[in-house]
């Protein structure tokens, strides 16, 4: 399922990246990687704030969709 769908507060583990060879990359260097853990913090109108490897990340919606966990 994409992440924009996990419950706030549940770790999850990401399974796969969806996008351009680009979006990928830019996920990764986020911390965004196959096999790395996940959790949501809140949701505010869509957007997402993450926690990845002890760091707090921001990220759209549109972004979000694209990270299966």
């Amino acid at each position: 399922m994409p992440l924009t769908m996990a419950r706030s507060g549940e770790p999850g583990t990401v399974k796969e990246i969806h996008g351009k060879e680009e979006t990928r990359r830019f996920l990764e260097s986020l911390g965004f990687v196959e096999g790395g853990a996940v959790t949501v913090i809140s949701q505010m109108g869509g957007n997402l704030i993450v926690n990845v490897k002890d760091t707090r990340v921001a990220l759209s919606r549109s972004m979000a969709s694209r990270i299966m966990i």
